[in-house]
């Protein structure tokens, strides 16, 4: 499980050498593919929408409590192994400037992970993948702004690790496209050992969504976003 966990870190040599480089890689990361992270009732609101892709002020930023990410959740990467989100691929190809063969290189990147399951209760995190879980205690570190090359930006929400087992991160970082105190529907998850380091990983993102949402369901929530 420690290899697991150790994951994410595995390119970020790369990442932090190709540091000139990451805004650009960052833009297209967070751009239209995966912009998603708004509920059904913000989805009518063009300010939600405008934060949802990037574009908000500085003060509208507020930090968040780790309860927004509270509950038990599902890594979505082997959903796309198994074909389950062959039709959001497609979907995607449909509409974007990949075949749907570039859009599933893409998201194996970009989903790929060990930790299949994800559980926060209070402020402890546990972290479910081969081998025996880990956890660990975490407490609100903060949260840093990334400004990329197209103007857009995101908000990485930051905790970090007060006490439990050495094999969990040091760090974990939130990305859900919101901004502010609001209970998230899903999130990319960045975690690791080094804080800035983390800050540089723009390809590698697995995406977990809520454990009680069937396949389809997920399938279903992609393809409306």
């Amino acid at each position: 499980m420690q290899t697991v966990l150790s994951r994410p870190l595995s390119i970020l040599a790369a990442s932090v050498a190709l540091a000139v480089a990451a805004p650009a890689l960052a833009e297209k990361a967070h751009d239209h593919d995966h912009a998603h992270g708004h509920s059904h009732d913000e989805a009518h609101s063009h300010a939600s929408d405008e934060i949802a892709k990037g574009f908000f002020k500085d003060e509208q930023i507020a930090d968040r409590p780790l309860s927004d990410w509270q509950g038990d959740w599902q890594s979505v990467y082997p959903l796309l192994q198994d074909g389950t989100l062959a039709p959001v691929m497609a979907h995607k190809a449909e509409h974007g400037d990949k075949t749907t063969e570039e859009y599933r290189a893409y998201y194996q990147t970009g989903y790929e992970t060990e930790v299949n399951r994800i559980v926060i209760d209070g402020d402890r995190v546990t972290f479910h993948g081969k081998g025996e879980p880990v956890s660990g205690q975490y407490e609100h570190d903060g949260h840093e702004v990334l400004t990329y090359k197209a103007g857009n930006r995101d908000v990485r929400f930051i905790f970090e690790k007060v006490s439990g087992d050495e094999a969990a991160p040091k760090f974990i970082q939130f990305s859900d496209h919101r901004i502010a105190p609001s209970k998230s529907d899903h999130y990319h998850l960045y975690w690791g050992d080094d804080r800035a380091a983390l800050l540089q990983e723009v390809t590698h993102w697995p995406t977990y969504y809520p454990a009680e949402l069937s396949a389809e369901e997920i399938v279903e929530e992609m393809l409306a976003h």
